[in-house]
């Protein structure tokens, strides 16, 4: 059976076109899986160093709902919440340049029957797995370290991949605008920042007002407020705001994806 062919029938089956990005990128990283492994263990290098080591030193900060946690368990869901956006943003940034300036892999698929659509949602599939993995690895970790307040911290993955999907969908729109190597520095431009200063080692209260309101309208920031909350077991209908913004944010980045593609690759 030709490849064409295998794609009309799962889709009378009814699998979702967009699964075959999912399975080539499968398919791809089989032999160098070690390269998805590897960005699971910054974050926990930033754990032990900041959260246990420095966090001797600071005691008890002040968390959800003002009440005093320790800081280890205040930095734990901001880096994994990090975790989850970085590995969504990377595969959604950098490998997603390379397979439509470099490889021209989008071309290749647009001679099957899959569509502009099904490329963006398949791509955007692809960088919440490699998001989700990160994070549920981090979250079994901090339920072995004891770091998990709350029996609420099990929403803490699906948070994460609503942190991922907006920051993968957003980069990825970003992405499609950039036309060298080059540009890449203004993602690193954005992204540190966002990672230093988003309540991730400090509350937010620490920061001057200005410094704040902006932090407070980041995505990142909105995703720790999220799991933060989760994992100490503090909810309100705050967090139903970090939801939204997530989701919407997510959606615009994802509609524009797919109008910003359909323009490259129909040319």
């Amino acid at each position: 059976m030709s490849a064409t062919s295998d794609l009309r029938v799962r889709a009378a089956l009814g699998v979702p076109r967009a699964w075959h990005l999912i399975e080539r990128n499968l398919f791809v990283y089989r032999r160098t899986w070690t390269i998805i492994v590897s960005g699971f263990f910054e974050p926990l290098f930033y754990l032990v160093g900041i959260g246990f080591g420095l966090g001797r030193l600071v005691g008890d900060v002040t968390g959800p709902g003002g009440q005093p946690i320790p800081y280890a368990t205040f930095v734990a869901p901001a880096l994994l919440a990090t975790g989850a956006m970085n590995g969504a943003v990377a595969e959604a940034t950098f490998n997603f340049f390379f397979k439509l300036n470099y490889n021209r892999t989008f071309q290749a698929i647009l001679a099957t029957p899959l569509s502009v659509a099904d490329i963006a949602v398949g791509e955007i599939a692809w960088a919440l797995i490699r998001g989700g993995l990160y994070a549920a690895g981090f979250l079994v970790v901090l339920a072995a370290l004891g770091l998990l307040a709350s029996p609420l911290a099990i929403l803490a993955l699906p948070a994460a991949l609503l942190l991922g999907f907006a920051a993968g969908a957003v980069g990825m729109a970003a992405t499609s605008f950039m036309r060298t190597r080059q540009d890449f520095d203004l993602i690193n431009i954005v992204v540190l920042p966002m990672f230093l200063l988003s309540a991730t080692f400090y509350p937010i209260e620490t920061y001057p007002e200005a410094i704040r309101t902006i932090v407070a309208w980041t995505p990142l920031y909105q995703g720790v407020a999220l799991i933060r909350g989760l994992t100490v077991g503090v909810v309100g209908p705050e967090l139903l705001v970090n939801v939204a913004y997530l989701l919407v944010m997510g959606g615009i980045g994802l509609w524009v994806t797919s109008r910003r593609l359909n323009r490259v690759l129909q040319q």
